[in-house]
This record gives structure tokens, C-alpha cells and sequence, in this order.
């Protein structure tokens, strides 16, 4: 469910007209619900409430806007982190440093560090090197690192090629044959108590057939670990619950089944239980709002061209993702058109033959289920600046992120001095030499 509805004619995002959005902030623009991000919060919450005290830490990757963040922090949700900075806006946005967990392949000794001074409820490691790296910055600081596992459980995950990370040849966690050698040499490395196993095998799951698969290897896991002598309290399922984009797809697995399939794999575990939602939580609770610049007469059917662009959502272009497309304000006759955006790349569309209600030049539009990985992925390519963002509480709203100016843009590049002469500077030569 989200709060994007029709009002007398005219597209709302919970009590607030879209085009007074238009108005006053421009195109494109990002808007989110907080009502939907709530719900959805609350939802999962309560699927999952006999499953104990588990930890729900939101994949900030999804969507890192400290008002998003903030608002499902008061939620109660943590926050699943996979860089330093993804850290430090999770804590300026309020979630407490013993509700995160940092995951990530590539996390750098300073990364870990700032973790280990701030504070953290684990990190997820994914290989002996980055353990033996955890334990010498551990133990240079007099901390100890919390640690889980992630392994690799070889499962497809069956969603797009590029969002399934729980194969054998995908780059995330351990192998599971490898998975005891780990803990073994956890155990004699200073700095570390590794107290669990975590698992994620990718995002938009629509099955839950490969989350079964792998949260029943996990389990036979965690007996083996326990038989051997290690202490295993915690088990990190990830997330990766998928979404509808497309009505015409079948649903997804509901919080509900999903929940239902958690509690009966787990039974007798003894864990404290982790999940990292991330699309769930807000996927549905964002659209992506343009403005048509004109149509275009095609060969087979009009271009529609808005001036939102694939820098601005790459979905469609990186993953040839499915996106709702409407009329803000939709005049009751339908047309087919492919949606472009103005972008030099061919790759810059979003919809073909898409049946869409008629739009002219100056009419709004919006793409749906844009709250997840759409503003966090975009650009500045072909100079165009980061859109605004708005989330919207009821009859109130607020910009939560300023459209980017072009100027700040060229002033971000330096021309170096001999440039500013017309020819070679004077003075100190540069890091290439003189």
C-alpha cells in the first residue's frame, strides 16, 4: 500500500496536491510518504513479533536521506550500513550505534575504526583477510569487534543477475566449507568475539523458495558451529523481500508468509534474529515527479520527453527495471508512447509502448515506486544537477534535500594554474613534474 492517490482528478501524496510541489520546488523532484514508510515499518514490525526481540536494520543503501532515516529510526528500525559514510548518517540521523550493523566486502581499516570508536551492534565479515584486518585495528584501539559471518549458501536468488549476491561466483561472504576454519581462527585472533552467522542472497525476491534453501543451510550451520564450541547468538537473514512494480507481475511474498517461513526454519535456534529491509520499507513509499518538455513523433509511436533523466533514476536503464508512469493529472483518454528523459544516451528510457494517459508538453508526471535505490544511484552526468527531494507528513511537507546548483557543480572542478595563465604556471611543478 502507499498514499499516491487521486483527489478530484489530481494525483496527491497523502494530503498534498503534487503540483503545489511543482510549484514551489521544480522538476524533477523525488517525494516521499511518510505514512507509507510507517506503515510499512509497522507491518514488518508486527510480522515479525513472535520471532522474539529481533533487530529490523534498514539498508540504508535503499535510501540514505537523514529525514528517511530519521523518520524510521522513531520507527525503531537500525540501520544495515555498508560504508563509513552510510555510518556516519545513520547516527546524525539518530539510530542509536548499538542497533547498526556494518556489512560490505570492501570495509577499509579507517572504516572499521570509525566504527569501533562510535559503536555498532556487529560487523558482518566476509572473509579471513578482513577479519585479520578487523582484529589489528581492534586490538590497536583496546576494542573488542563484534562479529558475524556472512557466508556464501550458493543459492540463486532469482531476481536480476546484477541484485543477486548469494551465488558461488558472486564476490559476498565466505564459503560455507570455509565457514569453520573462520571461526577456528576467530577464536585465537585478538579483538574479535564472533557470536553469529549471517546470510543474504539478494534483493526484489519474489520466491520464497531460495530464502527456505538458504535459511535451512544456515541452520545446519549453526548446529555445526555449537557442536564444535563456538557460541552462536546471533543469525543475520538480511532482506531482500521484493516489491510489485509491474501489476501485471505476480506479487511478492507478503511480511506475513515470509514470516511465517522464518519461524518455522528457526525454531530451537536460540538466536536473536536480524533482518535488513530495505526496498520493503520504502520502495513504494517514493515517486520520481517530471514535467513533459514535448512529444516527439517516432516511427511507430510519439517520445514522450520529460526532463527527468536516467542520471536522475537508473533503475530502468541498469537493470531494465519496470516503473509505473502516470499523469499527475490525467485527462481520461489514454495514448502509447515510449517515456524518455533528455539524457545523450540511448539507454535514457524509461518506458516503451508504455499506454499512459494523453500528456502534453508542461504536464506533470510521476514514477512510481521510486523510494528505493533511485535517488541514492544517481548523477551529475551530462551536468545535470542532483533533484530535489521532499517527504511529505500529512497536510505538511518539507525539502529534504535542495536541488543541486550547476554552479556549485563547476566550481567542484579545479583548473590548474598553467591553465589560468593561457600557458605553463610559474613556480612549484605539480604532482606530474615540470
Amino acid at each position: 500500500m502507499n498514499h499516491f492517490e487521486l483527489r478530484d482528478g489530481v494525483l496527491h501524496c497523502e494530503d498534498v496536491p503534487l503540483p503545489l510541489v511543482a510549484q514551489e520546488v521544480g522538476t524533477p523532484v523525488y517525494i516521499y510518504s511518510t505514512a507509507t514508510m510507517q506503515r510499512h515499518a509497522r507491518v514488518f514490525k508486527t510480522a515479525l513479533a513472535s520471532l522474539g526481540e529481533p533487530l529490523v536494520a534498514f539498508a540504508v543503501k535503499a535510501n540514505p536521506n537523514a529525514a528517511v532515516l530519521a523518520t524510521l529510526g522513531v520507527e525503531g528500525l537500525g540501520a544495515d550500513v555498508v560504508s563509513g559514510g552510510e555510518y556516519r548518517r545513520a547516527c546524525a540521523a539518530g539510530i542509536p550505534p548499538g542497533q547498526i550493523v556494518f556489512s560490505g566486502v570492501g570495509k577499509t581499516a579507517d572504516e572499521m575504526a570509525l566504527a569501533l570508536g562510535g559503536g555498532l551492534f556487529q560487523f558482518n565479515v566476509e572473509s579471513l583477510a578482513e577479519a585479520e584486518m578487523l582484529s589489528r585495528v581492534a586490538t590497536s584501539m583496546g576494542r573488542t569487534a563484534p562479529v558475524c559471518f556472512r557466508i556464501n549458501p550458493d543459492v540463486a536468488a532469482g531476481s536480476h543477475a546484477k541484485i543477486s549476491t548469494g551465488g558461488a561466483q558472486d564476490k559476498f561472504g565466505i564459503n560455507a566449507a570455509d565457514l569453520m576454519r573462520a571461526f577456528d581462527m576467530a577464536r585465537e585472533l585478538p579483538g574479535l568475539e564472533a557470536h553469529g552467522i549471517a546470510v543474504h542472497i539478494g534483493s526484489q525476491l519474489t520466491s520464497l523458495e531460495p530464502l527456505k534453501t538458504a535459511f535451512t543451510r544456515l541452520g545446519l550451520l549453526v548446529a555445526e558451529l555449537r557442536a564444535a564450541g563456538h557460541p552462536i547468538t546471533v543469525a543475520d537473514l538480511g532482506g531482500g523481500l521484493g516489491v510489485p512494480y509491474d501489476p501485471a507481475a505476480p506479487l511478492p511474498p507478503s511480511p506475513a508468509d515470509y514470516a511465517a517461513l522464518v519461524a518455522r526454519i528457526t525454531a530451537g535456534w536460540g538466536v536473536r534474529l536480524v533482518f535488513e529491509p530495505g526496498r520493503l520499507i520504502v520502495g513504494n513509499a517514493g515517486v520520481l515527479m517530471t514535467r513533459v518538455v514535448r512529444l516527439k513523433e517516432g516511427p511507430e509511436r510519439p517520445f514522450v520527453i520529460v526532463d527527468a533523466g536516467m542520471n536522475d533514476l537508473m533503475r530502468p536503464s541498469l537493470y531494465d527495471a519496470w516503473h509505473g508512469i502516470e499523469a499527475v493529472a490525467p485527462r481520461g483518454d489514454d495514448m502509447v508512447a515510449d517515456i524518455v528523459g533528455p539524457v545523450c544516451e540511448s539507454g535514457d528510457t524509461f518506458a516503451r509502448a508504455r499506454v499512459i494517459s494523453r500528456v502534453g508538453p508542461g504536464e506533470l508526471m510521476v514514477i512510481r515506486t521510486a523510494g528505493a535505490y533511485a535517488a541514492t544511484m544517481a548523477s551529475t552526468y551530462n551536468s545535470r544537477p542532483l533533484a530535489a527531494e521532499v517527504l511529505v507528513n500529512g497536510s505538511e511537507w518539507a525539502i529534504v534535500r535542495k536541488r543541486q546548483d550547476v554552479e556549485a557543480l563547476i566550481q567542484g572542478d579545479i583548473v590548474p594554474p598553467w591553465l589560468h595563465t593561457g600557458g605553463r604556471a610559474q613556480g612549484t611543478p605539480g604532482p606530474g613534474g615540470p
